[in-house]
C-alpha cells in the first residue's frame, strides 16, 4: 500500500471533505485511518468528516485514504466544500493552527526538558536528530503557519548553537553590525499575532522609522532583494532559543531600555506560553491583542491598533518623571 504523500502547500480557497463510515470490526481499522489521517494533516469537522486545504496533494491523499477504507469494508465519499453557513473559513483555518500547536508544544516541552537535563552532547545531539524530524513532519502539515513553529525552531536552533560552542564553533552573530539602513521591506507571516505585532512596533518606532511592511504566506516564500524577513520560518530575525523575536529584535539592535525589555518579556508569556516572567498585565494585553485580531481582518489595521496599544504600554512600563511646573515649584 502506498503511503500518503506530504499535502505540501494549500491552495490558495477551497476546502476537501473526506466522508467516511467504517464498520465495527475490526477495531484496528479505525486507529488506523485516524493515524492516517493525523498524518496527513486532516482535521475533524464532524464525526467522520475531515477537512483538508484544496489541492493535488490533499486529494491523492484522501484517494488513498477512502481505498483503505472500503478494502476495510468501510464506505465513503470525497468532496470539493466551500462553507457558506455555520463555520466559517476563518474557524476551520483555526482548527489546524489549534493542532499544529498542540503537536509543537509537544515538542517544544521535549526541547525544554532536554535544555535542563544537562545531558552529554552525545546524547543531546542524537535527541536533537530526533526532534528535528518530528519538527519537520509536523511543518510540512502546518498549512497555515501555526504560532508554534517559530518557537520550537527557535529552541531547536538554541540546543544546536549550545553544542557548537561546546565544539569551540560559535555560531555567527550580527554583533555590532545591526543593519539600520532606513527604509527597507520588512516581510512577515499574515495574520499577525502579538509578537509580529509588537515586533513591527518595535522596528517602526526604534530601529527603521520608514520601514514598510509585507505580509506573506506562511512557507514557500522567497525574499527579494532589500528585503528582510522577521518572525517566519528561516527568518534573519526570528525566535532563538527561548526567546521570541522581539526579544532577539530587542538584543541585536542593542535596545537597553526598561521598558521594552518588560515588554518583551509580557510579549514572550503571551507568545511562547511559558509563563515565565508573570507579569500581571500579561493576561489583559493578550485578551486586548486577541480582540484587535478578530476584529481587524487586514494585518495593516492590527498593527495601526497594535502600534497605539504598545505607545501606551510602553508610557506605563517607564518611570514616570515629574513635570516641569512640580519640578519649578519644588526647586522654589
Amino acid at each position: 500500500m502506498k503511503p500518503p504523500k506530504s499535502p505540501g502547500r494549500p491552495a490558495a480557497a477551497g476546502w476537501l471533505l473526506l466522508i467516511h463510515q467504517l464498520p465495527p470490526k475490526p477495531a484496528y481499522l479505525r486507529v488506523k485511518i485516524w493515524r492516517r489521517l493525523q498524518g496527513v494533516g486532516a482535521v475533524a469537522i464532524k464525526n467522520s468528516v475531515y477537512a483538508l486545504p484544496s489541492g493535488e496533494p490533499a486529494q491523492e491523499d484522501f484517494q488513498w485514504l477512502l481505498k483503505e477504507i472500503v478494502e476495510g469494508g468501510g464506505d465513503g465519499s470525497i468532496c470539493e466544500a466551500r462553507f457558506v453557513e455555520g463555520m466559517s473559513d476563518a474557524q476551520l483555518r483555526g482548527l489546524f493552527d489549534a493542532a499544529r500547536d498542540a503537536d509543537y508544544d509537544e515538542i517544544a516541552g521535549e526541547a525544554r526538558a532536554l535544555a535542563e537535563a544537562g545531558a552529554k552532547a552525545e546524547a543531546v545531539a542524537a535527541r536533537l536528530v530526533r526532534l528535528r524530524k518530528r519538527f519537520a513532519e509536523v511543518a510540512a502539515i502546518d498549512f497555515f503557519g501555526a504560532s508554534g513553529r517559530e518557537t520550537v525552531d527557535g529552541l531547536l536552533s538554541g540546543l544546536e548553537a549550545g553544542l557548537r560552542e561546546d565544539s569551540s564553533a560559535a555560531p555567527p552573530t550580527d554583533g555590532d553590525g545591526f543593519d539600520r539602513s532606513p527604509g527597507r521591506t520588512w516581510v512577515t507571516r499574515a495574520r499577525v499575532g502579538i509578537d509580529r505585532m509588537a515586533s513591527a512596533w518595535l522596528i517602526r518606532r526604534f530601529i527603521d522609522p520608514e520601514a514598510r511592511f509585507k505580509f506573506v504566506a506562511a512557507a514557500g516564500y522567497r525574499p527579494r532583494r532589500g528585503e528582510v524577513r522577521f518572525d517566519m520560518f528561516e527568518a534573519e530575525y526570528t525566535h532563538e532559543g527561548d526567546r521570541c523575536t522581539f526579544e532577539v529584535l530587542v538584543e541585536r539592535a542593542g535596545l537597553g531600555d526598561a521598558g521594552l525589555r518588560r515588554i518583551g518579556e509580557i510579549v514572550h508569556d503571551v507568545d511562547i506560553k511559558d509563563g515565565k516572567f508573570g507579569w500581571p498585565e500579561t493576561p489583559g494585553i493578550a485578551q486586548v491583542v486577541a480582540g484587535i485580531a478578530a476584529a481587524q481582518a487586514s494585518d495593516e489595521a492590527r498593527l495601526e491598533r497594535a502600534f497605539a496599544l504598545f505607545d501606551d504600554l510602553l508610557a506605563t512600563t517607564r518611570p514616570k518623571r515629574p513635570r516641569r511646573a512640580a519640578a519649578r515649584r519644588r526647586a522654589r
